[in-house]
């Protein structure tokens, strides 16, 4: 059996893949699992693509072993999933639902057989909506809550899982899901999401001041940052506000303790003590032991009127109108590829932190229209999946302590408000039979992963 997932030492930069709850596992009414803010957001018409919903996915739920062996197949180091918080407590705290726990224990146990380290997000978005109807995470009450609901699966887990990711992008739970409404819980409050963007961290940062005080070690979150690039000179200054939203007000208190007055020109709110108490920030500063980095797309920005039409309009309130461009070539989803971006960030966020990074989500959406001998020939994702590891791979060259690189996502699976109309994963899904087949670029990542353990 593998010995449990810890930090890595650096020495060697190692492989994993990844994927999320809702997104993947299904089983939504088994087993006690309560409703999430994405069960009811999925059910309210015209907000996924496609109309679909989480209730079955990829059915990982009954379905683990069978994915725990397509993870050890790749052979990488890793496997990064997330806990379902309304699998274990059905309304948000209070009553623990042990059958959730059970499955978490046998994935934990399978990964561990197979010689995979498993690694744990505690949130990835699915939110019970008990307590949604109580506030969500405009209230403070939702940051404690996660607090206990960390200390119950610590308790359970922690003997066997070592590295922990409390939260996975707080900017899309808060901004898209507070401010711009297009991911759940569909809510469009303006600058009240900073509210939601505070209680996070300070979730993440209670959360973790139980998990060290029950044993844990390695605690981090992990952040979609990007680097902010403004198309024009006279872009420079909306572009900072951008910065201040989508990456300072994270790096901020994380690591200086304190909201900068950039930040606080555009949200502030979060200069009102009534949010922002007497020992939050203190609390936050210093609570994550390394920075896990999600990174798929630059984010470029010129002046002008927002576009409404794009998912992220509205998601930088109190940051003047402006516009975001995407330049050719681009993924499926339409996001521009440039890996230099992925360098850049990498070795700024070093520069910025200290801490020791993880990419903890890399990949393209990708048509996945050509089949050759009945597999997906998916020469554009190993395209973007190579450049970027060789990103990752000049950013520790520069002297960034990057040690890890995890591969989203392990399968074809239920993308947000997308749908299932976008596909990222290494194996393709049948959605009339839930049959895994391995993609081209599933092959490459293996042969990557012989090529760097091999001595």
């Amino acid at each position: 059996m593998s010995t449990p997932s810890r930090l890595p030492d650096g020495s060697t930069l190692e492989l994993g893949t990844a994927t999320a709850s809702y997104q993947v596992e299904g089983a939504t009414h088994e087993d006690g699992r309560g409703a999430s803010i994405w069960d009811t957001f999925a059910a309210r018409p015209g907000t996924i693509s496609d109309a679909s919903d989480g209730t079955t996915a990829c059915d990982s739920y009954h379905r683990w072993a069978e994915d725990a062996d397509l993870v050890a197949g790749l052979g990488v180091q890793w496997y990064r999933f997330s806990i379902a918080w309304p699998r274990v407590l059905p309304e948000g705290r209070g009553r623990v639902e042990t059958r959730g726990l059970d499955y978490y224990d046998r994935l934990v146990d399978g990964l561990l057989e197979r010689g995979v380290k498993p690694t744990a997000t505690l949130y990835h978005w699915d939110l019970p909506q008990p307590l949604e109807d109580a506030g969500g995470w405009l209230e403070r009450g939702t940051a404690e809550a996660f607090a206990d609901y960390a200390e119950i699966v610590h308790e359970r887990l922690g003997d066997r899982v070592g590295l922990w990711a409390t939260h996975n992008e707080p900017w899309c739970a808060a901004y898209l899901g507070y401010a711009a409404g297009v991911h759940a819980p569909g809510r469009r409050e303006g600058g009240a999401a900073h509210r939601a963007a505070h209680h996070l961290v300070l979730g993440h940062a209670l959360a973790a001041e139980r998990m060290r005080a029950a044993g844990a070690r390695d605690v981090g979150i992990v952040l979609n940052l990007a680097p902010i690039w403004p198309e024009r000179p006279e872009a420079a200054d909306v572009a900072d506000g951008v910065d201040a939203i989508r990456n300072r007000v994270w790096l901020d208190p994380l690591v200086d303790g304190a909201y900068d007055d950039g930040l606080l020109r555009v949200a502030p709110e979060l200069a009102d003590p009534e949010l922002v108490r007497d020992g939050d920030l203190a609390l936050m500063q210093g609570s994550a032991d390394w920075l896990g980095i999600n990174y798929y797309t630059p984010v470029r920005v010129a002046e002008g009127a927002a576009d409404s039409e794009h998912p992220e309009g509205g998601a930088y309130p109190g940051v003047a109108p402006f516009e975001l461009v995407e330049r050719d070539p681009r993924t499926d989803i339409g996001w521009e590829i440039d890996a230099s971006g992925l360098e850049e960030l990498l070795v700024e966020t070093h520069r910025r932190t200290s801490l020791p990074l993880l990419v903890m989500e890399n990949g393209a959406a990708c048509a996945d229209d050509r089949v050759e001998d009945g597999r997906v020939a998916d020469q554009d994702r190993i395209d973007y999946l190579r450049d970027h590891l060789a990103a990752t791979d000049a950013a520790r060259a520069a002297g960034a302590d990057v040690r890890a690189y995890v591969v989203w996502t392990l399968l074809d699976n239920f993308e947000w408000a997308y749908g299932y109309t976008k596909t990222f994963g290494l194996v393709h899904i049948d959605p009339a039979d839930q049959t895994r087949t391995p993609k081209a670029s599933y092959d490459w990542l293996a042969g990557v992963a012989r090529e760097r353990t091999e001595p």
